[in-house]
């Protein structure tokens, strides 16, 4: 017998004495012991190099829910598509106009897309999720979606359906509108120093503070501060305009400064904020002071890293 196989034996060996000793002890713990030696002999039969599943790293009851939730919208099923949407559910449609949970419902086939999403992509934010991908809208659009799910109660339920038409041309390089002894300095009061909205809790505190950081950086060309509040993996989509991700986002900004063009952000009007462990779902209507483009609806998803709120992602739905 070789030296791995004499190891291979005295590792069965010993794992046979420790069921023994376990099961002995067993039999003086009662019932609870017995659950102790089912565990112990569950873990000592596990396969050596395989990962086993976290909780919270798998997607599949998220699909389950979003897959269940495309079928009620194609059947027109009102009862199962409310049991998949939270209370505070909106949809937002291609041309920024918002639905709540009722209106939604009251008319399925009509407000929401019945197609089905062509490769869904899931990213699991603690108990918030986000969906994303190309479908068609219920006026026959090619849109891209972002449905946001948060854990409630137990079960996946959706917080909102937003889709937006977006360009596939490849992004623009940023242009000076104005001569730079022309530029009027840019005073951003909103969002940079105060948003309408009441803050209740430390970490809502701390996403409004990321994002004041994002929109003041904007405004003064600043693409370091800029990244430190954004996710690697965040991409912007925007109606009529082809995805910009982050590092396309910090070039742009590097551009406007060489250039010291001239730079606005959207006051925020109206925000919803909903914080899930370290996911949260920002929710807001803008408009632009300077009217350089028409009101727009924002989804947003952020992320807490290593204490650290960071967005993810940011879906911009202009209002026609």
């Amino acid at each position: 017998m070789s030296g791995v196989e004499l190891q291979s034996a005295a590792a069965a060996t010993a794992v046979r004495q420790l069921k023994l000793l376990a099961l002995r002890r067993a039999l003086q713990w009662g019932w609870l012991g017995i659950l102790v030696v089912s565990v112990l002999a569950a873990a000592l039969s596990l396969p050596k190099g395989r990962a086993q599943p976290l909780v919270g790293d798998d997607d599949a009851p998220v699909l389950a829910a979003e897959t269940a939730l495309g079928e009620a919208l194609r059947n027109g099923d009102k009862p199962a598509a409310r049991k998949l949407l939270s209370l505070q559910f909106t949809f937002v449609n291609a041309d920024g106009s918002i639905h709540t949970r009722k209106e939604f419902l009251a008319d399925l086939r009509g407000v929401a897309s019945a197609a089905q999403a062509g490769e869904p992509h899931v990213r699991l934010y603690g108990l918030l999720a986000m969906v994303t991908g190309h479908r068609t809208s219920a006026r026959g659009d090619d849109v891209v979606f972002l449905d946001i799910w948060a854990r409630q109660r137990g079960a996946w339920r959706a917080l909102l359906i937003q889709e937006v038409a977006i360009s596939a041309a490849e992004a623009p390089a940023s242009t000076v509108t104005a001569l730079a002894s022309e530029i009027v300095p840019y005073a951003c009061k909103n969002p940079c120093q105060a948003i309408p909205y009441r803050v209740r809790s430390a970490a809502e505190q701390d996403i409004i503070t990321a994002f004041q950081a994002i929109e003041t950086a904007v405004a003064a060309h600043d693409a370091d501060e800029w990244g430190k509040h954004v996710a690697d993996e965040f991409v912007r989509y925007t109606s009529s305009q082809p995805p910009i991700t982050k590092a396309d986002r910090i070039a742009a900004l590097e551009r406007q400064k060489e250039a010291n063009a001239a730079v606005t952000v959207g006051e925020v009007e109206t925000m919803r904020l909903a914080v899930y462990g370290d996911g949260a779902a920002m929710i807001a209507s803008h408009v632009m002071p300077d009217n350089s483009r028409p009101p727009y609806r924002a989804a947003r998803v952020w992320v807490r890293r290593n204490g650290k709120w960071q967005m993810a992602i940011s879906v911009q739905t202009e209002i026609k």
